[in-house]
């Protein structure tokens, strides 16, 4: 399997939600099939089922887990000083929407640890494509759902 691309913050969050999935909800789940099965007729067990589809989405993001930690690449951005302020992988970059006049910052990570809520955009999508290799003062066309967009690139952050 090829190397996932992540931050230290971004496996210091898979691990902690790996922790809590094992320590926590595995064996919550594991008592609430106990409890369902103490009820007796399973084949009309509503808590049973809900109880073991519940387990089965647990074992599955552990062992998905478990599978992109052990391939991560973890980059730290706070060593990407030498990037001549080019937006690399784990750069925050600081763009203005040229029609809007909007300012954003979002940080490039990789897309196991994407979250647009929390301004972190994956390596992947259409703008961080963009943004790869650009520098301050840069204008970026972005292909989007909506249209083409245009951006310029305020400021790039290594932290």
């Amino acid at each position: 399997m090829a190397a996932i691309p992540l931050t230290s913050r971004g496996v210091e969050r898979l691990n902690q939600e790996l922790h809590r999935l094992k320590t926590v909800e595995r064996p919550a789940v594991i008592n609430a099939i106990a409890e369902a099965r103490a009820q007796g007729d399973l084949s009309e067990n509503a808590e049973y089922e809900a109880a073991r589809e519940r387990q089965g989405f647990i074992e599955g993001r552990i062992a998905e887990l478990e599978g992109t930690l052990s391939n991560a690449q973890v980059i730290d951005p706070t060593a990407l000083k030498n990037t001549d302020g080019r937006v690399v992988f784990g750069a925050t970059v600081e763009i203005e929407d040229l029609e809007s006049g909007d300012r954003l910052a979002y940080q490039i990570v990789g897309d196991a640890e994407s979250d647009i809520k929390a301004s972190l955009i994956s390596v992947s999508s259409p703008v961080a494509r963009a943004l790869i290799g650009k520098s301050e003062g840069d204008v970026v066309e972005v292909r989007a759902p909506s249209g083409v967009r245009e951006y310029e690139v305020i400021g790039v952050r290594y932290v």
